[in-house]
C-alpha cells in the first residue's frame, strides 16, 4: 500500500522543475565575441553645416580606431545642405576629416568613450540664382561654386554596444567647432550606426 501511495504521488506531482529543465543554452548568434584593438563603423550623420547660417546637414560618416583604454584612428564623412532664399538656392557640401584620440571604457556588452578629433573640413558650396534662366543670366551671374577648407574640431561622446558575435551598434554625438572668416563657428554631429570589431 505505501509503495502504492508513493507511485500515485510520484505521477501526479511530477520531477522537480528545477532539476528538469535544462540550462537554455546561449544562441551562438547573440555570444559576443572580438573586443580587439581595431574597430571599423559607419553610419547616419547629422550636423549643422560647418559655413552655413541655417540648415540640417545630412550625410554618412565612417571611422577606424586602434587600442584599448586609449585609441587613435581616423574619420571621414560626407554631409549635405541645401537652403533657399527669394534669390538664391545655396547647396553646400561638407567633407569632414579627421585624425581622431580617445579614452574608452568597456562595461559589459557595452562600451564608452570620449572622442576628440582634429582636422579639415573641406566645405563646397553652390549658389544658384533663382529663376535666372528665365531672366536670361548666364556664367557666374547665373551660379557661383567654390571650394573652401576650414580648421574644425569635434568632441562626441561614443556609446557602444556588442549586439551579436564582433557586431555593435554605436550612438556618437557632440559639438563641433569650425574656424570660419577668422571666427570661431560652433555647431554639432550626431551619428547612429553599425560597427565590427573582431
Amino acid at each position: 500500500m505505501c509503495v502504492a501511495a508513493l507511485v500515485v504521488t510520484a505521477l501526479t506531482v511530477g520531477p522537480d522543475p528545477a532539476v528538469a529543465a535544462p540550462v537554455p543554452a546561449v544562441d551562438p548568434m547573440f555570444r559576443v565575441s572580438g573586443g580587439g584593438r581595431l574597430a571599423v563603423d559607419g553610419g547616419l550623420l547629422l550636423g549643422l553645416p560647418a559655413a552655413l547660417g541655417t540648415g540640417l546637414s545630412t550625410g554618412v560618416g565612417a571611422g577606424i580606431s586602434s587600442g584599448d583604454r586609449f585609441a587613435w584612428g581616423a574619420r571621414v564623412s560626407w554631409s549635405t545642405a541645401t537652403e533657399s532664399s527669394l534669390l538664391w538656392t545655396v547647396t553646400q557640401a561638407d567633407l569632414r576629416l579627421r585624425a581622431t584620440a580617445a579614452i574608452q571604457q568597456r562595461a559589459g556588452r557595452g562600451q564608452f568613450a570620449l572622442r576628440l578629433g582634429l582636422g579639415p573640413t573641406i566645405v563646397h558650396e553652390s549658389r544658384l540664382r533663382n529663376q535666372g534662366q528665365r531672366a536670361g543670366l548666364t556664367g557666374s551671374d547665373l551660379e557661383t561654386s567654390a571650394w573652401v577648407p576650414l580648421p574644425a574640431a569635434d568632441l562626441e561622446g561614443v556609446v557602444a554596444l556588442h549586439v551579436a558575435g564582433p557586431w555593435l551598434l554605436l550612438l556618437s554625438g557632440g559639438p563641433a567647432l569650425a574656424i570660419v572668416d577668422g571666427g570661431a563657428r560652433w555647431g554639432w554631429t550626431a551619428q547612429l550606426g553599425a560597427g565590427w570589431q573582431p
